[in-house]
């Protein structure tokens, strides 16, 4: 088996992947979760499954004050459920 690790600059471990040899690697998926750890370190939010660069995010239900939440994502953000609140990408 082939192990990937992607190691922050910390020096903590942020993810480790095992492939089996047979098993082809996909690179797009690796950069994916590099930009999600970048953003995420960033501000309050986390990224969806399949997410890609440009693609709304989703705010950590900690953040709850509204004044906070205008100045964090001044690009507003849509209601799916109370625990689910997408906004626009802040740094794209």
């Amino acid at each position: 088996n082939d192990m990937l690790f992607i190691i922050d600059t910390n020096k903590k471990i942020r993810m480790i992947i095992t492939y089996t040899v047979s098993t082809g690697r996909n690179f797009d998926e690796i950069l994916r979760v590099i930009d999600s750890l970048q953003l995420t370190d960033r501000y309050s939010v986390a990224t969806p499954a399949d997410w890609k660069q440009g693609e709304d995010v989703v705010i950590a239900p900690s953040l709850q004050d509204e004044e906070e939440l205008q100045k964090r994502f001044p690009k507003g953000h849509t209601v799916v459920k109370p625990y689910l609140r997408l906004t626009p990408q802040p740094d794209h």
